[in-house]
C-alpha cells in the first residue's frame, strides 16, 4: 500500500467560508490566533465525508461502537495506553465534557486547581459555575516554565478543592510535563483525594526530546480518579464538527459524568463528527506524523528568526502549535501591545492577558499554517519591530 503524504505547504483560502478565524480582523491582519489550523483535513477523511454526504439522508445517528473502538485504538497505538472501548464516551468537545465532568463531580464552592497562564476556557466553565478557582502558577525560570509543586500541593490540600485540571501538553505555554513531574502531581492529588481532569487534546503535537504521556496511564490509583479528555480536533482541523470523547475506567466516575451529559441533551453524536473522528484515528496515523514534522519546521524557523528581533523572546515549546511570545522588553501595557501587532505588525494574535494576570505582557501566536504564511508573518514582526527601534 502506498504511502500517503499531505501537502502542508498549500494556500487554502478561507475567507468567505464563515471561519471564525477570519472573521475578526480586517484582509490585511494575517489571522493567527484561534486554534485551528489552516490546513486540509486528511484526504480519507474528506474521501469518507463525501461517501456519506451523498448518500442524502442524514437522520438521527446511533451510539457508536465504532468511535469508542477508534479513540482506543488511537490511545494504545500511539502513546502505549492500553484504553477498553468500554471505557470511552462521546462528547460534544472537551470543553463541555469538562464542564459535565464539573458539575458531576463537584458543588458551587468547590475549587478547582489549574495551572496558569491557562486556557481561558478553564477560567470561564469555573466562574460560570460557581466554582473558585485556584490558580496554581507556573515560573518562567531563565525561559523554561516549571511547575511550583509547593504551590500545588497548598491548593490541593485545601478541603473544599475537588479538582485538578490538567492541561497536557499544556495551552499555551507549550510545555510537555515529564513522567516524573506528572507523577509528582499525581502523588498529591492521590494525598489529597483530589479527581483529575486530564485535557489532552494537543497530545500528538509533540516535538523530539519529549514525550506525551496520558496521566491516566502511570498507574491503577491515577486510573481509578482521572477522567481524560481527547479530540481530532487540533492534529486534523475537524473542530467544527464537534465531536470529542472522554475515557473513565473507573465506572463511578464514568457514569456520573454520562448522567450530566444526559440531563443536559449532549449525548447524540454528530453524524459527521463521528465520521470524521472515527476516519482520522483509524486511517491517519500518516497525517499526525507528518504534521507533527511540518510544523517542527515553523517552530524552528520562528524561534531562530525572532532571533532578528531581540525584544521579544519566544518560549522554547515543547509540544502545541503556538508561540508563546515574551514581549515585555517592549515596555507595553498589554492593550498598547495587542494594537500594536495589529495596527503595525499586521498580525491577529491571541492577547497574552486572556490566559490570566500572569500572561500579561505575552502574546500567543498560533503556527499552524503554511510555512509561506508564518514566514510572512515573521517578516513583519522583524520589520516592525526594527522601524520601532528606530524611532
Amino acid at each position: 500500500m502506498t504511502e500517503l503524504t499531505h501537502n502542508f505547504d498549500e494556500i487554502v483560502d478561507r475567507r468567505g467560508t464563515d471561519a471564525k478565524k477570519y472573521l475578526l480582523y480586517p484582509e490585511d491582519v494575517l489571522p493567527m490566533w484561534i486554534a485551528d489550523s489552516d490546513f486540509k483535513a486528511p484526504q480519507p477523511v474528506i474521501d469518507a465525508l463525501t461517501r456519506r454526504i451523498a448518500q442524502g439522508v442524514y437522520g438521527y445517528p446511533a451510539v457508536s461502537g465504532r468511535l469508542r473502538r477508534a479513540a482506543a485504538r488511537w490511545q494504545t497505538v500511539r502513546f502505549g495506553w492500553d484504553v477498553d472501548p468500554d471505557w470511552v464516551e462521546y462528547v460534544p468537545g472537551v470543553i463541555a465534557g469538562v464542564i459535565c465532568a464539573v458539575r458531576a463531580l463537584s458543588r458551587p464552592g468547590d475549587g478547582i486547581v489549574i495551572q496558569s497562564p491557562c486556557y481561558p476556557p478553564f477560567a470561564d466553565l469555573a466562574a460560570h459555575n460557581g466554582r473558585r478557582l485556584l490558580r496554581n502558577q507556573l515560573i518562567l525560570r531563565d525561559g523554561h516554565y516549571e511547575i511550583d509543586f509547593e504551590d500545588f500541593e497548598k491548593k490541593a490540600s485545601d478541603p473544599r478543592t475537588r479538582l485538578f485540571i490538567l492541561c497536557n501538553p499544556h495551552n499555551p505555554t507549550g510545555r510537555v510535563f515529564t513522567r516524573e513531574e506528572l507523577a509528582r502531581l499525581g502523588e498529591i492529588c492521590l494525598r489529597h483525594h483530589v479527581i483529575v481532569l486530564a485535557d489532552e487534546i494537543h497530545h500528538d503535537l509533540v516535538y523530539a526530546g519529549s514525550r506525551h504521556i496520558p496521566f491516566a496511564s502511570l498507574s491503577p490509583e491515577l486510573a481509578a480518579r482521572t477522567i481524560s479528555f481527547m479530540n481530532p480536533s487540533k492534529t486534523f482541523n475537524v473542530p467544527g464538527f464537534r465531536t470529542a470523547a472522554f475515557i473513565a475506567e473507573n465506572p463511578q466516575l464514568k457514569d456520573a459524568v454520562h448522567q450530566v451529559v444526559v440531563d443536559n441533551k449532549a449525548f447524540g453524536e454528530n453524524l459527521c463528527g463521528t465520521i470524521a473522528f472515527c476516519t482520522a484515528y483509524e486511517a491517519c496515523d500518516y497525517y499526525a506524523d507528518q504534521l507533527t514534522a511540518y510544523l517542527d519546521g515553523n517552530r524552528k524557523m520562528l524561534a531562530q528568526g525572532l532571533e532578528r528581533a531581540p525584544e521579544i523572546r519566544m518560549i522554547p515549546s515543547e509540544g502545541t502549535y503556538f508561540a508563546w511570545l515574551d514581549c515585555r522588553a517592549l515596555g507595553m501595557e498589554q492593550d498598547a501591545l495587542d494594537r500594536f501587532f495589529v495596527d503595525r505588525v499586521k498580525l491577529g494574535l491571541n492577547s497574552g492577558r486572556s490566559f490570566g494576570p500572569d500572561g500579561a505582557g505575552f502574546l500567543r501566536l498560533n503556527f499552524a499554517c503554511p510555512r509561506a504564511v508564518a514566514a510572512q508573518a515573521l517578516e513583519r514582526i522583524v520589520t516592525q519591530l526594527t522601524a520601532l527601534r528606530k524611532t
